[in-house]
């Protein structure tokens, strides 16, 4: 896409006499044209010394706006490319549902790639969630999840191996929710806890993202309706790509 002479296009003006900060005007001004399509994901900005000289500004004052827009997920600053609005994010409401599932009802076209497989004797902190006895084999393995070819999520999982047989193939082909419903499992609730986190160099390479670039994070246990821990994970997600939703209820 074309770079946007924002300034020019978007009408963007500051008032020096607003009790707002300039640098916020323009962040105010920016953030509603992404949120209203008037710059869609994939725009290229001008750089930050054009931008200044539009709008009059100071080059600090136009650069701590623009950090505070990337700051937010709403740019990407991209070697070679130049500042960019970032793609869609990926809204997930929170739900007892695979991430494999949501992206395939939602249109998308999830694909995946097993990292690692192995079919052992379940460590303590694993027997502790899943509920499992000492000498207990559980399946264990990590996958990254992409849609549109674009990393989305890097999952570890930890799967009781009395329900149904797992192997790479059909991780790779189904979400893990689906081979376990079609082993008899009918879900019922699950413990989860969401949190976020700084991405380390692996996550980073797997995630294609920057080392200390934001990530969300997701701890799950997954109960059937017989009361077996089923299954216990712990995902990480690109927060420049994907947000949880949720609805709040007045008790």
């Amino acid at each position: 896409m074309a770079i946007q002479k924002v300034a020019n296009q978007l009408n963007l003006n500051v008032d020096r006499s607003s009790p707002v900060p300039l640098y916020h005007q323009v962040v105010q001004g920016i953030e509603a044209a992404i949120h209203s399509g008037i710059l869609p994901p994939g725009s290229r900005l001008d750089n930050e010394i054009d931008l200044a000289a539009q709008l009059n500004l100071s080059r600090p004052t136009m650069r701590k706006a623009m950090d505070e827009l990337v700051r937010s997920g709403l740019l990407v600053r991209k070697r070679g490319v130049g500042t960019q609005v970032v793609s869609s994010q990926v809204r997930r409401p929170l739900e007892l549902s695979s991430l494999f599932d949501d992206l395939s009802n939602n249109g998308s076209k999830p694909t995946t790639e097993v990292l690692s497989f192995s079919h052992d004797e379940a460590d303590a902190a694993t027997r502790t969630a899943l509920q499992i006895p000492a000498g207990s084999k559980v399946y264990h393995f990590t996958r990254l999840r992409k849609v549109g070819g674009k990393p989305l999520a890097l999952m570890e999982n930890w799967v009781r191996d009395d329900i149904t047989a797992i192997d790479e193939a059909l991780l790779g082909s189904q979400g893990l929710y689906a081979i376990l419903r079609n082993g008899g499992v009918n879900f019922r609730l699950a413990s989860q806890r969401i949190g976020a986190m700084i991405a380390n160099d692996y996550q980073a390479a797997m995630l294609e993202t920057t080392p200390g670039s934001a990530l969300l994070t997701m701890e799950r246990t997954a109960v059937d309706d017989t009361g077996r821990h089923v299954e216990t994970g712990h995902h990480v997600y690109r927060a420049d790509s994907y947000s949880f939703e949720m609805t709040l209820v007045q008790r």
